[in-house]
Order: structure tokens, then C-alpha cells, then sequence
């Protein structure tokens, strides 16, 4: 089988300043743990700030970024994988570059002249991260891009596309354009949850792009969020995940799966109204280095199984099993070679 490009992501390329903060720093600039939020004017000082405070580490990333390059590493196949965002026209986006070709993945970035490469804040607290991201040029891609011939050859060659819901705030025209193409051709479109705030503030966006999702991932909160802003009135994960599998779909090709993550409790994976507990590894508290990438991870490692039509089972193993390489590593970072068969 030919694996070239068979699986690409679309999202924001953001570069991770990674940090073990403290509880006065998260106070300070209104940082909830285990959240992700948009940076706001009272936010922009806490870049600097961490940088010369504590101990800080660049690590390249973006939530669909992550799953693409942990997808390509579980791979091993040269050029499996395939990335579209946009990076600005300076140091940390050459940065992104070099990371991206290190990792395998064939990127194709829009530069953009005038804005600097998105940066997201990691602030580690106790191992869980909390995420406080300037998308900067991130936020100025647009569909343009997409359908240059050099580029929507991606998407033509790709049989599984993946997005975050991150992207939602960016170009939800350019999600269109690619959800359409995969219900008309028959592949797999799939998207994340990502944050509650997208699950609260763009709902309509997320909730246009649903019927086209063959896969929905997320976690427990993002999974309750969803439900509360849709008056289900549940927060029982299982009922949440059964209920978004059953939202109508934009094509008959294939059944809608949802695959929630718990942190240390059991996957649900819900599909055909029935539920499915897939138990987690579970790891000794003093190996546990940060959370950052963790759901990214384990998407990553969902996907390299999939694309190669493997059963869920192994599919969610293969998740569980990056994620738990992530969580013992600073960032979304990973050793030279999978130990996963």
C-alpha cells in the first residue's frame, strides 16, 4: 500500500514556550490548570516574562502539528504525513521548518509578510499544563492558500484529514472546502473539540462542520462543555460521546465514531449508539514530566493506526501508547523510534 501523503492535518503552527511556572504566576495572568484559552492584552507580557523568570523551552507545536508529527514517528514512513498552516516570515518560523522536515512531515506553510509565527505559553504546574496561545500569523491563513494547485494536491492525494477545532477561529472556510471534499470522495474527515471555549464561542462554526466529521475526538471537559452548551443536560461522558456520534451526518460513506480521552481514566469510544472503555497506561506520578501534548499524542497514535485500517482497538492502544511516551517528556517531544507492535 501506498502511504505517501496519505494523511494530512490543517491547523495553527504555533511555537511552545514551555515552562515549569508557580501558583502566584498563574494568578497573576488569570491562568485556570489544564485549560487552553486566546491570549488577551493582559496576557502579552507573560511571554517575556517567562522567558526571563524560568526555565524555558521552544518546542515546536500546534495541537494538529503535534498529532501529525507523533502520526509520522509512529509511521515511520517517510512522507506518510502532510501539514498546512501559517508561519510568519522570521526566526521561529525557519525554526518550524526544519522541525517539520526533522520530523518527516511534508509542511506546506503559508509565510505571511506582516504578522510574527504564533506562539503558545505552556505553563507547567505540577505536571498539568495549561496553554495560553498568540496565534499571530497563525490567525492569517487563508483558503487562498489552500486551493493553489501545489498545495490542494495535499488534500487530493490524502485519504484522512485531520483539524483541530483550534482552526475553527481561523479559516472555517478553508475546513469547508476540505470536509465537503472528503464527504464527496469518500475519506475520512475528522476533527478535535480542542477547548471548551470553542465548544462555547464557536459553536456555529463547529457545529457547520459537524455533520462532516467521520471522527470526533476530545476530553472529558471538552466533551461536557459541548453537552451543556447544547441544553443535553448530561455530564455523563458515555451518554455525551453516544449522542455526538448520532448528530446527523453530510454523507452515508461512513458511520461517525467518537473517541473521548479521560486523563488516567478509561477511553470511550462510541460508535453504532453502543459505548466501548478502552483503560489507559497508567503511569507513577513521579514519572510524569507534563500533560502538554498529551491529547495530541494520543490522536497521533489513534490516526497512524487508522490509516493503515486497523481495528479501533489497536487504534486506541496505539493512542494510549504515545500518549504515555508524551506525558513522560517536556512538550510534545518523542525518542528516536516507536516501541510500540
Amino acid at each position: 500500500m501506498d502511504y505517501k501523503g496519505i494523511l494530512l492535518g490543517m491547523g495553527n503552527p504555533l511555537l511552545d514556550i514551555s515552562a515549569v511556572v508557580d501558583e502566584d504566576f498563574m494568578k497573576k495572568y488569570d491562568i485556570k490548570p489544564n485549560n487552553a484559552i486566546l491570549a488577551e492584552e493582559k496576557h502579552l507580557p507573560m511571554y517575556e516574562e517567562m522567558a526571563a523568570k524560568y526555565r524555558v523551552e521552544y518546542i515546536a507545536g500546534g495541537a494538529t502539528q503535534n498529532s501529525i508529527r507523533v502520526a509520522q514517528w509512529m509511521l515511520q514512513k517517510p512522507g506518510a504525513t502532510g501539514y498546512i498552516g501559517c508561519i510568519g516570515k522570521d526566526k521561529f518560523g525557519e525554526e518550524m521548518k526544519h522541525n517539520a522536515k526533522l520530523a518527516g512531515v511534508n509542511a506546506h506553510y503559508y509565510e505571511d509578510e506582516s504578522a510574527p509565527t504564533g506562539t503558545c505559553a505552556v505553563c507547567v504546574v505540577g505536571g498539568e499544563r495549561s496553554l495560553v496561545a498568540n496565534l499571530s500569523a497563525a490567525n492569517c491563513y487563508k483558503s487562498d492558500h489552500l486551493k493553489r494547485p501545489e498545495n490542494w494536491v495535499l488534500v487530493e492525494k490524502a485519504k484522512y484529514l485531520y483539524i483541530a477545532g483550534f482552526f475553527l477561529t481561523v479559516s472555517p472556510d478553508s475546513i469547508q472546502l476540505v470536509a465537503e471534499h472528503a464527504a464527496a470522495n469518500n475519506k475520512y474527515f475528522m476533527m478535535n473539540l480542542s477547548a471548551p471555549f470553542i465548544c462555547e464561542f464557536f459553536k456555529d462554526a463547529q457545529e457547520k462542520a459537524l455533520p462532516y466529521m467521520d471522527f470526533v475526538f476530545g476530553n472529558e471537559t471538552e466533551a461536557r462543555t459541548f453537552s451543556k452548551v447544547h441544553g443535553w443536560e448530561t455530564d455523563n461522558v458515555e451518554e455525551i460521546a453516544v449522542k455526538i456520534s448520532q448528530w446527523p451526518k453530510a454523507s452515508g460513506a461512513h458511520k461517525r465514531i467518537t473517541v473521548i480521552t479521560q486523563g488516567a481514566d478509561p477511553v470511550v469510544v462510541a460508535e453504532d449508539g453502543k459505548v466501548k472503555k478502552f483503560p489507559v497506561i497508567l503511569l507513577p506520578k513521579e514519572k510524569l514530566v507534563d500533560t502538554n501534548g498529551a491529547g495530541d499524542a494520543f490522536v497521533g497514535g489513534f490516526l497512524s493506526q487508522l490509516v493503515q485500517e486497523k481495528p479501533i482497538e489497536e487504534c486506541v492502544r496505539a493512542g494510549n501508547y504515545a500518549a504515555n511516551v508524551i506525558i513522560q517528556r517536556s512538550g510534545c517531544t518523542y525518542p528516536e523510534k516507536p516501541d510500540f507492535s
